[in-house]
């Protein structure tokens, strides 16, 4: 499944590699950036970009794994798959305990890259559906006046309208006013959603 509006960052230091795996991928439709080490990358790196880095674990100057822990360090969660001419237990262990998608050794089987490359957009298409469920439900949460906010707090922890009045110093029907129209401007008709939507601040 091609994720047209993802690209796949391509970052190694040999010239003939970058136009291997440009050209692989072009025509097959997805969109690429190449880069010839990970210091061009993180010099280009912009927050908003989205898709999924595919990189040489071994390069002259800053290797894949440090970009890696680089990128995590900036907070980007962008999915990475990594690549290695001269793979080793160890390096591929690191590779995913830094949550890599894949490790692949080169000479690599075209299918097995495109395999790990369409997992590494499906991540990154998740972690952008997620980031906008939260921002979302951040606006949502924005509307609400500071009662209800108050209402809500001690909804989400469990407590009943009969309590949640005397603790706000209001009747058990203001109280349900309060809660219908919190429910109503957060889009939820139970408490169950009610608790996720209050989690993701």
């Amino acid at each position: 499944m091609l994720q047209h509006d993802l690209t796949v960052f391509i970052v190694d230091d040999d010239p003939a590699v970058r136009d291997a795996l440009g050209l692989l991928l072009g025509v097959r439709g997805y969109r690429t950036a190449v880069f010839a080490s990970a210091e061009a990358y993180l010099q280009g790196w912009q927050a908003g970009w989205s898709g999924c880095l595919l990189v040489d674990i071994r390069m002259s100057g800053m290797d894949g794994l440090s970009l890696q822990r680089e990128l995590r360090a900036r907070g980007c969660r962008m999915p990475v798959v990594v690549m290695s001419g001269h793979g080793d237990v160890s390096m591929a262990r690191a590779a995913f305990k830094a949550d890599a998608v894949d490790f692949l050794e080169k000479p690599f089987d075209d299918a097995k890259l495109i395999a790990a490359i369409d997992e590494a957009l499906a991540r990154a298409r998740a972690n952008q559906s997620e980031q906008q469920r939260r921002t979302r439900s951040a606006n949502l949460l924005s509307e609400l006046t500071p009662r209800e906010r108050e209402v809500m707090e001690l909804v989400v922890l469990g407590r009943h309208n009969r309590d949640i009045g005397p603790a706000l110093g209001i009747s058990v029907r203001t109280v349900e006013v309060h809660k219908a129209r919190l429910m109503s401007k957060l889009g939820v008709d139970n408490v169950a959603d009610l608790v996720r939507i209050s989690m993701l601040e």
